[in-house]
């Protein structure tokens, strides 16, 4: 497709007072005006000429196999000008689904023999199939009066999932700095309960770990070593209500809380423990039992990239009632929730009471920065006043259902969201260092 630019309109227009001029000095010099339109035109023909074609561009484009909640890639356009005398300016425009955030536009200047690689990258905004609809390059001559264009329809559908890319990162950093070199392995020595091996006595070691039995039957002094208990029973338990499928930082609550799972799921497993999934909201809508060894994280991580953001209110009594009779052993039970108030917290606190009697609890919520922003910002009207006090008082509620929950024997978690996996993962250290489960 070619098409004039906004030069070879202003050129044109620009004949229009001249030819007009010409005439209002002499009628005789109405050629002037002629001339001058002719003129433009043969200069718009030439650079149309001179324009290299569709045909003259080699072009690839490259999409990744996966996007990941939370962080970004991006989609390349390869393009190559191998032959011909006169480059060109590019504009490129990617049409993408409602699931990804809009690219931006992007401009590159190729000349002949040359190649460029255009990035568009692609942000998802939620879990599903995000799709990449089209490609739009428009390119100008060498004198700009001619633009040609082209779209592409790339109709491409690309599976948006919980990010798993954080969780290896995450998973590598801690269990060993020696990765490259091979698995570490690392059993938690000294502090737990579990009984690991005899080692010969040295100083500086605890008397009370000496083992007097086995030092008399060796001659020397021998003590017990022992290593953190394993084989733990974990339940993450993801809110999928309403409140959880609100964005926060451009994703939804509830990819914020998935991916923070998962981070545990792994190093969980990684460690020894089994791991369990359960959802609910206004129903169950999905429970696995716990199981151990790390190839169920891939089990753990397609059923997370299955659950569906659901627009209706969360029941803590029916949720919480019903995860209470599948457990028949105490176990970690992280649930991760929201809530606004004290009115809409006090069926989740009073299911909890019950829970939290049986097993071991750890309520994670996620802070709202825009609550803080509002009570720290300057008011310069009574409405901003009147929206600081609102937001106060919402941020001492939720500071009264967290005491509630602490003085029950609630761990609590209300992080920013950026924080949210880190902090979840120090809060099971501690846990298992301290043998609460």
């Amino acid at each position: 497709m070619i098409r004039p630019t906004l030069r070879a309109v202003a050129l044109f227009a620009a004949g229009v007072p001249i030819a007009l001029l010409a005439v209002l000095i002499d009628e005789r010099l109405w050629p002037i005006g002629l001339t001058f339109f002719g003129a433009a035109v043969l200069l718009t023909g030439a650079d149309a000429i001179l324009t290299p074609s569709l045909r003259a561009f080699q072009r690839a484009v490259h999409l990744p196999n996966t996007l990941y909640i939370g962080d970004m890639d991006a989609m390349t356009v390869d393009l190559a000008l191998p032959s011909g005398r006169f480059g060109a300016r590019f504009e490129a425009k990617c049409d993408v689904g409602e699931l990804l955030a809009p690219p931006p536009d992007r401009r590159a200047a190729i000349a002949p023999g040359q190649a460029v690689r255009i990035e568009f990258p692609l942000l998802p905004r939620r879990r599903g199939q995000a799709r990449i609809e089209r490609l739009w390059l428009r390119w100008r001559g060498p004198l700009g009066l001619v633009l040609k264009s082209h779209v592409e329809a790339l109709e491409k559908a690309l599976p948006a999932v919980p990010n798993i890319r954080a969780v290896r990162t995450a998973a590598a950093h801690f269990f060993s700095p020696d990765a490259m070199f091979g698995i570490k392995v690392q059993n938690q020595q000294g502090g737990g309960s579990e009984f690991d091996a005899l080692r010969a006595y040295m100083a500086g070691l605890d008397h009370r770990a000496i083992d007097w039995k086995h030092s008399a039957r060796h001659r020397s002094l021998v003590c017990k070593e022992f290593r953190t208990e394993r084989n733990h029973q974990i339940i993450l338990a993801l809110d999928t209500g309403y409140l959880m499928s609100e964005p926060m930082g451009g994703i939804p609550k509830l990819d914020h809380a998935i991916n923070a799972g998962l981070l545990l799921a792994f190093l969980s497993l990684k460690g020894g423990d089994q791991v369990g999934l359960f959802a609910f909201d206004s129903a169950v809508r999905h429970f696995s039992a716990a199981n151990g060894g790390t190839h169920h994280f891939a089990r753990l991580q397609r059923l997370s990239s299955d659950l569906a953001y659901r627009h209706e209110e969360t029941n803590f009594t029916l949720g919480l009632t019903n995860l209470l009779g599948r457990l028949n052993r105490r176990s970690l039970v992280i649930l991760m929730t929201d809530f606004v108030d004290t009115i809409t917290a006090e069926l989740m606190v009073e299911n909890l009471t019950r829970l939290a009697a049986r097993h071991l609890v750890v309520c994670v919520t996620l802070q709202d920065p825009h609550l803080f922003a509002t009570v720290e910002a300057a008011p310069d009207t009574v409405d901003d006043v009147a929206r600081s006090v609102v937001a106060d008082g919402f941020i001492r509620e939720r500071a009264v259902v967290f005491e509630r929950l602490r003085r029950l024997g609630v761990h609590c978690l209300d992080v920013p969201a950026e924080r949210i996996g880190m902090e979840l993962l120090n809060r099971y250290l501690v846990i298992k260092q301290r043998e609460l489960i």
